[in-house]
């Protein structure tokens, strides 16, 4: 490693605190506010039970009297991508797509929203039960991506309380 590439990585974090950088859990970072703050909707089907499984995970469990809740739509299709010379599908793309927003219980004003979306694949070519089991297990890896994409996007929008 040169001496100029050395100085570049030293001073770098010297810049970025010049520039306004925070680190989101650092003590003025957004993700310490919203550990333990965001009242999930209940789950009504197996794709919404994931999807708060993994927020929980991440952000911790909020209480009834939390102050933000999360305005949820998770939507999912799926996309036959390969077949046999029969005609039988063998291949899945099962695509989600998650519109949200953080919402101020106090107040019922929204402070952030967004969309994201993803996608993943399962195959269809095993028994009845191993295609199911395969179809259960994309749809738990694709409201897992979900559930960290919305929570990156709601630590990086800054929200903080108010």
């Amino acid at each position: 490693m040169s001496w100029c590439n050395r100085r570049t990585l030293l001073l770098s974090p010297l810049a970025l605190a010049a520039c306004g950088f925070t680190p989101v859990y650092g003590p003025q970072g957004g993700g310490t506010a919203l550990q333990n703050a965001v009242l999930l909707p209940k789950p009504n089907n197996e794709a919404a039970y994931y999807f708060n499984r993994r927020f929980e995970e991440r952000m911790g469990r909020a209480g009834p009297g939390a102050p933000y809740s999360l305005s949820l739509i998770l939507q999912t299709d799926d996309q036959g991508i390969g077949s046999t010379s029969g005609g039988n599908t063998t291949r899945y793309r099962l695509i989600g797509r998650a519109f949200f927003g953080l919402v101020d219980t106090g107040t019922g004003q929204t402070r952030f929203e967004g969309r994201t979306n993803a996608f993943t694949g399962y195959s269809t070519t095993g028994s009845t039960v191993a295609t199911r089991a395969a179809e259960t297990d994309a749809v738990e890896r694709l409201m897992t991506l979900l559930a960290d994409q919305v929570i990156d996007d709601l630590l990086l929008s800054g929200v903080t309380p108010s």
